[in-house]
Order: C-alpha cells, then sequence, then structure tokens
C-alpha cells in the first residue's frame, strides 16, 4: 500500500519539484525562479500547510547566527528602498532567531570604515556593506574573509577586494543603458554631458564608463563635453549644474547616474531649459512624477533598490543558515522609466518602508 504524502513531500509532489525546491520557497531563499516560488506557495495554500517557524527558530539559535549591515541613510530617495527590502527581509528572518546588528553611516563613503571595523568587533559571522570607500574597506574585507566571516557588497562594489559575493545593477550596462537611450533620443553630433555623484564610488565610475562609451556610438559625432561631480549633495549639484549649463548654452542632453537629480532639474528650469535638454536620471522617487509629467526627465534607469536590499539579506542568512554557497555575483536587470509606465513602479505606488528610527540610533548617537 502506497505511503501517504504529508507536508513538504506532497507539496513536492504536486509541484513537480524537488524537496530542496519546497523548502527554498517556503523559506524565501534565494535560488528559485519567481514563478515556480509562487506556484508552491499556492499549492501549500491549498492544502494548509504552514512552515513551522518556532521549530526552525529553535534550531536557528542555537548557531547563534549574526547579520550585521552597514548602508547609507542618504540620499534617502534611493536608500530608503533598499534599507526597506533589507528590514522586510530581517523582520521574517528574526522568527528563525537570526540576528542583526546594524551600523547606518549617514552617506556613501561617510565613516564607513569605522562601522565596518565596529561590526567585526560585535562577532557578526558575516557583514552586508555598500562600499563607498573601496581602497579604505578592501583590506578591512579581506581580514573580515580571513576571519571567516563573509562579506557581501550591495548595490556598489569593492572588486579589488576578497569580498564572498556582490548584488546589484550591473553599472557598467547600467549607464551603458542610459548612453544608447540618449544617443536614439538626439540627433547626430549632439553634446551631452554627465552628472556623477563622486568617481571614487565604482558604481558611480562604471556608469559614467558605460555611457561614454555607448552614446558616441548610438550618436555619430557625438560627444561628452563634460563630466562633473556633485558628490551627493544637492546644492553642490544644483551649481555645478547651472554652471555647466552657463558653460555650454548649446547643450542637447545631461545623464544624471545617482538618484540625485532633483538639483539638476531646477538648474535646467533656472536656466530655462527645463523640456530643451534631454534629461535622462537614475531611479525612482514621488517627487521625481511632476518632471515626468512637464518632460523634463524623458527617462530613468531604474536599479531595484528593494529588490537589491531582499536579495542581498536573503542569500546571505542562506548561506549562513543552510550552507549554501554564496554567488559570487547577484546582478539584476536594470529598467527604464519613462512616462508611460511611471506609475507601474513600487516607489510611485507605496511609500517606502517605515524604518524605525532605533534601527538607526547608533549612527544618530554618532552625529
Amino acid at each position: 500500500m502506497k505511503k501517504e504524502r504529508k507536508g513538504i513531500h506532497l507539496i513536492a509532489e504536486l509541484a513537480n519539484v524537488s524537496i530542496g525546491t519546497v523548502d527554498r520557497a517556503l523559506h524565501g531563499r534565494y535560488g528559485i525562479r519567481e514563478a515556480t516560488r509562487q506556484r508552491i506557495l499556492q499549492i501549500a495554500r491549498q492544502i494548509g500547510y504552514t512552515p513551522n517557524l518556532a521549530a526552525r527558530a529553535l534550531s536557528t539559535a542555537k548557531s547563534a547566527i549574526r547579520i550585521g549591515v552597514c548602508i547609507p541613510r542618504e540620499i534617502h530617495f534611493f536608500y530608503d528602498h533598499l534599507w526597506g527590502g533589507v528590514l522586510d527581509e530581517a523582520r521574517r528572518l528574526t522568527q528563525l532567531g537570526v540576528m542583526f546588528e546594524y551600523r547606518p553611516v549617514r552617506a556613501l563613503g561617510e565613516q564607513d570604515t569605522k562601522a565596518f571595523k565596529d561590526l567585526l568587533k560585535t562577532g557578526v559571522n558575516g557583514i552586508i556593506v555598500t562600499a563607498g570607500n573601496p581602497k579604505d574597506l578592501s583590506p578591512l574585507i579581506d581580514e573580515a574573509e580571513e576571519k571567516r566571516v563573509r562579506v557581501l557588497c550591495v548595490s556598489t562594489d569593492a572588486p579589488e577586494s576578497r569580498r564572498s559575493s556582490i548584488v546589484c545593477v550591473e553599472p557598467w550596462r547600467n549607464g551603458s543603458l542610459a548612453g544608447e537611450l540618449m544617443g536614439k533620443f538626439l540627433p547626430p553630433n549632439s553634446k551631452v554631458a554627465v552628472v556623477a555623484g563622486m568617481l571614487t564610488a565604482l558604481d558611480h565610475r562604471k556608469k559614467t564608463d558605460g555611457f561614454s562609451d555607448a552614446f558616441p556610438r548610438h550618436c555619430p559625432g557625438g560627444g561628452i563635453v563634460s563630466i562633473i561631480e556633485g558628490h551627493e549633495d544637492e546644492d553642490e549639484s544644483f551649481q555645478k549644474t547651472f554652471d555647466l549649463l552657463g558653460r555650454f548654452p548649446n547643450l542637447s542632453g545631461l545623464y544624471v547616474n545617482t538618484v540625485n537629480c532633483l538639483p539638476v532639474c531646477r538648474a535646467l528650469g533656472a536656466r530655462g531649459l527645463a523640456g530643451k535638454v534631454r534629461l535622462i536620471t537614475t531611479d525612482l522617487f514621488a517627487e521625481m512624477s511632476p518632471y515626468f509629467a512637464k518632460g523634463t526627465i524623458s527617462a530613468s534607469i531604474y536599479q531595484q533598490p528593494y529588490r537589491q536590499g531582499q536579495i542581498a539579506v536573503r542569500i546571505m542568512s542562506d548561506h549562513l543558515m543552510s550552507k549554501s554557497s554564496l554567488p559570487p555575483t547577484v546582478y539584476l536587470s536594470p529598467g527604464v522609466v519613462m512616462s508611460s509606465n511611471l506609475e507601474l513602479f513600487r516607489e510611485m505606488r507605496l511609500a517606502p518602508a517605515n524604518l524605525d528610527e532605533s534601527v538607526f540610533r547608533y549612527a544618530l548617537a554618532q552625529e
């Protein structure tokens, strides 16, 4: 007589997948297609199955898994959503006994080496870090890895280090997509400029390189007349863009390769050039909507910040809890936002996650 199957064995049979795949779907782990995950979850609901979180928590607590997180707070338009993905995953994992140590820094590259050192002292098993200062962080990352503390970079990388993994939208491809779009928007021989954050950050530099490579290939005779750094400062970005537009009154296009686009929009307005100079921005937040409506912003390259944070925590916890291997790279595909699909993106439909200020208590105490 055939033995009756129950629980995950029954779900695996009905979904025609392995038990391991069912386990990854039920516990939100990385490594399966989203369609497969949803099919498994639907079958689990249909048979009334829920995972035994209490038993999982007892098992996990024995190993005392601790994950450190060092991500900037500003510019909040981008990092609120990155933090949202991190914290939503963290809330789920705390039910399983995983503990988190948060060491946010005020801005990209600001005191991240100190925060990283502090995390190492707390005895964490893994660290998720946005590497705004890769040159100084690399030896610290190598030290952590030597101590078997796994390091995962998110959003921007420290490629010279021995970090275990990186989760991001591959920056060169990101900039290349913007360059191709700009080249197809503009007539031959057009001149454009780039507004970067800071070129010491690999993410910003690679985006600039990708754009600089792609634009002239898609705009015959086109060229880049200037690359300026706004250092993620709104006043500096406004003034430098305003001055740039004065020096190059016939500029045809601008590419902003960080989320700090509002001061660039304001500078275009102050010069009477809004809608006349093609503007391609990066990422998305609600305050950009009027500039899409007025035609100031032609398109934006979307980097999925919430998803980046979610995946970073998911694959780190999966590695520490289940000893699954960390993928050396997880590159998300950049998306193109235009006025016709603007409302489809989560940043337009949802407010950023409610970031509990207690998470940032450490950073606030340092200010």
